[in-house]
């Protein structure tokens, strides 16, 4: 026998090297498959300016009412959020894409 040996059994399909990295694609699906997707971009900038918020608040440069004012748009997205996943049936877990070596899409804190 030339070439490198295998553990593949004669006739067995040969694995995927990309298996768990490609996102689903069904017909029935679809509508919720592309909600999936546009709410965890959405998640992700919500993350990044609740971040960005809290390191200026943290700076000390926002004045008491810019303080009460992101808290309170901040805490209407999140509740917006929460309504989109419940409508379109997903999970914020469901959303925390898995970007393969980069790890996972959205922070854990």
């Amino acid at each position: 026998m030339n070439g490198p040996p295998h553990d593949r059994t004669p006739g067995a399909p040969r694995p995927d090297p990309t298996a768990g990295r490609r996102v689903p694609l069904d017909p029935e699906t679809v509508g919720r498959d592309l909600a999936s997707l546009v709410l965890a971009v959405v998640e992700l900038i919500r993350q990044l300016m609740e971040r960005q918020a809290l390191r200026r608040i943290d700076q000390g440069d926002l004045s008491e009412e810019q303080i009460e004012r992101i808290g309170l748009t901040l805490m209407a997205l999140d509740d917006r959020m929460t309504e989109l996943r419940d409508r379109f049936g997903v999970t914020l877990d469901d959303l925390n894409l898995d970007l393969g070596p980069l790890g996972r899409l959205l922070s854990s804190d």
